[in-house]
């Protein structure tokens, strides 16, 4: 069951991404009597919840969620953290705040976490990227219980990787639906209805993407068993493939992203 070994689980933050996580915990059977939100403004929240402007006092949590924007980092901390006891795990999914910053914040904390999901929660498939301060077996498997039935869990090898980690997963979505609204822009552009197109391109891709997620062989192999030799297939291959234009488009791509979220590390840290 969601939540089991947490009596207490405080949402710092409720916005698109903690709201997300939440809604797919209650649908997991998050015990909503756990939750508590705290944030400045009451607004509509998973499961009929409220939201509170101050913390409980008296306790602590054992596992807050921090899905507040990261420049809020030192106000949140400034209030929670004498609340946050050495039995409480930080969850952060701030963007650009590395574990160092963190424990500093936190420094009365058990385990700081830092989690990379992406909008995919909310169907059950979004890789969950994690990194903590500890290989402890115990606290990764008591992670993957709580966070696999967002999507498949990834623990990163050392916390630098989180900056690619984030442009590829964290940020891959957005990509990946340009991809698709260029593909279906393409093709009206090319004589077909506009709403014909945009409905073929999303299930072509939906279709895809299963099938590659189930098979043994790679997206490229599976690319070229689609194209035979001097095919239709084949002739649009030979453009993406041309001088290694889509390898280098993403590459450029994923390295945007990757250093701005290193530049959102070096602010975090100024």
């Amino acid at each position: 069951m969601i939540g089991d070994g947490f009596n207490s689980i405080w949402f710092v933050g409720c916005g698109n991404m903690g709201g997300a996580i939440l809604q797919a915990w209650l649908d997991n059977g998050l015990d909503s009597a756990k939750v508590t939100i705290v944030k400045p403004h009451q607004s509509p929240l998973p499961g009929g919840l409220q939201s509170q402007p101050d913390y409980p006092k008296g306790v602590s949590p054992d596992l807050v969620m921090l899905a507040m924007k990261p420049y809020q980092l030192d106000d949140v901390a400034a209030d929670l953290a004498p609340l946050v006891g050495d039995n409480t795990h930080v969850v952060s999914v701030l963007a650009g705040t590395e574990i160092a910053i963190l424990r500093k914040a936190f420094p009365r904390a058990g385990k700081i976490i830092r989690l990379m999901p992406n909008m995919a929660v909310t169907v059950a498939k979004s890789p969950m990227i994690l990194i903590s301060e500890t290989d402890e077996v115990a606290l990764k498997n008591q992670m993957d219980q709580l966070f696999s039935p967002l999507g498949p869990p990834e623990w990163l090898e050392n916390e630098d990787q989180m900056h690619l980690a984030t442009a590829l997963s964290g940020s891959g979505p957005a990509f990946l639906f340009r991809f698709i609204d260029a593909l279906s822009v393409s093709a009206a552009g090319l004589g077909m209805n506009k709403d014909q197109a945009a409905r073929l391109a999303l299930a072509m891709v939906d279709g895809a993407a299963t099938l590659a997620a189930g098979s043994d062989d790679s997206p490229g192999e599976l690319a070229d068993q689609v194209a035979s030799p001097n095919g239709v297939t084949r002739k649009g291959l030979d453009v993406l493939d041309a001088d290694g234009r889509v390898n280098q488009l993403l590459h450029d791509v994923l390295k945007a992203a990757m250093e701005r979220n290193r530049e959102m590390a070096e602010e975090a840290k100024a």
